[in-house]
């Protein structure tokens, strides 16, 4: 089922079937730049949750044992649905989040990218190994097999992008889905639901649940309470991880958490000051800033601070910003009704503190002006809060290990880059840095489907990508055969 028009109600695919919520009620996920409504989904309640479970668990069996190939077909086709519908995605992303179109495409393509790496990959995680064994004849196998039924929560930051670093993978090993939207992006998270039914994927397998805002926590109770979920992927802030943590903690599950960063850039004073300057600008700004892996620190070596700042200062000015439908526009909107007053805010107590203003700082309308900071320091609470705005800050250092230093003291540790000719010197230091990813001359806004993704400290824990994110959703089981001769088992005689 297509929903054709853009005020058709964003229906639950509960069980293969499109569904309203109890007492047909909806909500209104609102345009970031215009304020006027965007979509409106259903508004489901925890009994609808418990129903997608429910479906999710039954279809499991199926699909588990269906040959690998036969999952690797209809993952395939669901990146050539995505594909198909780019351009419609694409403008669900700017009406919902204020994204340029260029940001919803990258998306779709990103999204589209991740289903076809899986559907590649349904036989690699699923492989295991011979275990020499102590007991003459015996043989001694550790085979993965799916877990059962997972719980994916999609934040709206980078509503299909995002959707990739969890769906896929989980599919691809066998378990069954069921996936609660953004309340901000219902609409996405509908289209992208579309085509994995065009896809031809059997009904329960993939099940989307939306739900109004005040309805959030005990959707998401729910889901991690019920049974059948045996594993949670959650994406979204460092405060909400902690608390979906203790929960699955507390039920005896295991949760993959890729939440909040503030990614520092390492600028010495070698580096190629032209290169430096364009990945931390792009890191820093690209979608307003709202991402986890942007870029949120530079710390730069005093030998080329002066010319550092001017540089990206002067680029800070002249990234053009406004109505994402603009061509022109780079930057959209940010994202709630409080962010504006919250980077305002952080820019104002820096610059009271003693911090300089480079560039922005200012908003305009639901815009906030890409922002610079100079002379930042620990005392300044935007020296360790993430900002999740297009706003950065620049430190000054004397020589690597200072660097090194400051870019560690945060608690954070997601992404992270380094920009130096000493090639020695950035890997050192790379493997020094407190942080998930570390990227030698490019941007903290860097993921690859085959490659490891997360964080470390309070930036999660858990790798969804690449090998290791297949062996997420996956469990371990030992199965062993003994030998013609069979062991003795003295008790029993």
């Amino acid at each position: 089922m297509t929903l054709s028009s853009e005020n058709t109600v964003q229906r639950l695919l509960i069980d293969g079937t499109w569904q309203q919520a109890a007492d047909v009620h909806t909500y209104a996920a609102h345009d970031p730049f215009t304020g006027e409504v965007a979509s409106r989904a259903a508004a489901a309640v925890p009994a609808e949750v418990v129903r997608a479970v429910e479906a999710a668990e039954r279809a499991f069996p199926t699909w588990a044992a269906l040959a690998a190939n036969e999952r690797r077909r209809v993952l395939w086709t669901v990146g050539e649905r995505l594909e198909a519908r780019a351009d419609e995605m694409a403008a669900a992303i700017t009406a919902e989040t204020g994204g340029p179109a260029g940001w919803g495409r990258h998306n779709a393509s990103v999204l589209a990218e991740r289903f076809r790496h899986a559907a590649s990959a349904v036989h690699e995680a699923l492989t295991g190994e011979v275990i020499p064994s102590e007991i003459p004849g015996r043989t001694s196998i550790a085979i993965r097999k799916p877990v059962g039924v997972v719980a994916c929560v999609i934040p709206w930051n980078a509503p299909a992008l995002l959707v990739g670093n969890s769906v896929p993978n989980a599919l691809a090993v066998g378990n069954t889905v069921v996936m609660k939207a953004s309340e901000q992006t219902p609409r996405t998270h509908g289209l992208m639901a579309e085509c994995l039914t065009e896809a031809g994927l059997p009904a329960g397998v993939y099940n989307l649940v939306t739900n109004a805002p005040e309805n959030a926590p005990e959707v998401v109770d729910a889901l991690i309470a019920h049974p059948a979920v045996r594993r949670v992927h959650f994406t979204g802030s460092t405060l909400v991880g902690r608390i979906i943590a203790e929960r699955t903690a507390a039920l005896m599950k295991k949760a993959i958490l890729e939440l909040g960063g503030k990614a520092p850039v390492l600028v010495l004073a070698d580096a190629d000051l032209d290169q430096a300057v364009s990945a931390s600008a792009f890191g820093a700004f690209t979608h307003s800033g709202q991402g986890f892996l942007s870029t949120e620190r530079i710390i730069v070596d005093r030998a080329v601070a002066d010319e550092f700042d001017r540089r990206l200062a002067l680029l800070a000015t002249t990234v053009p910003f406004g109505d994402p439908l603009d061509p022109h526009a780079v930057l959209g909107p940010v994202v709630g009704s409080d962010t504006i007053s919250r980077l305002s805010d952080l820019v104002r107590e820096a610059v009271a503190a003693g911090a300089r203003l480079l560039a922005g700082g200012t908003p305009d309308g639901p815009c906030f002006a890409p922002t610079v900071l100079t002379d930042v320091t620990p005392d300044m609470r935007i020296y360790r809060e993430e900002s999740f705005g297009p706003l950065v800050t620049v430190i000054t250092v004397d020589g690597p290990e200072e660097a090194l230093r400051v870019a560690n003291d945060n608690d954070y540790g997601l992404a992270s880059a380094v920009f130096t000719r000493n090639i020695p010197l950035a890997i050192d230091l790379a493997q020094r840095i407190n942080a998930g990813r570390c990227h030698i001359y490019g941007t903290t806004l860097d993921a690859e489907p085959p490659t490891p993704f997360g964080g470390a400290r309070n930036s999660g824990y858990g790798k969804p990508g690449g090998r290791v994110g297949l062996q997420e959703f996956t469990q371990l089981q030992w199965i062993t055969i003994e030998g013609p001769q069979p062991p003795r088992h003295p008790d029993a005689e």
